[in-house]
């Protein structure tokens, strides 16, 4: 199989949709120009207004790893940090692409 990709979720909980897109929005720009990663998003559900996701799109799995081993990983993630959601147990998944049109 080719490596077609890699989508990280980030578990996020607060009812201040406007702090959380502030934060989204400069963690965004502190991570523009990260090698390997081809995009993000900020996702609010829609039966769970409290409930977010940061869904970004790697190029690789390799690139995702260097980034998230690198020295600025902390920095740049930090402004979302105080928002994640920690009932679930773990506040993130990683999934790697096996199929797409």
């Amino acid at each position: 199989m080719t490596d077609a990709g890699v989508r990280v979720l980030l578990y996020h909980a607060t009812p201040d949709a406007a702090a959380i897109e502030a934060a989204y929005h400069e963690a965004s720009n502190r991570l523009a120009g990260v090698p390997g990663l081809l995009a993000n998003e900020l996702l609010r559900s829609v039966t769970d207004h409290d409930d977010f996701v940061v869904v970004s799109v790697w190029r690789s799995m390799d690139d995702f790893q260097k980034w998230e081993q690198g020295t600025e990983h902390k920095w740049q993630t930090e402004p979302l940090r105080p928002f994640r959601d920690g009932s679930r147990g773990r506040p993130f998944a990683v999934y790697q692409v096996t199929a797409s049109y």
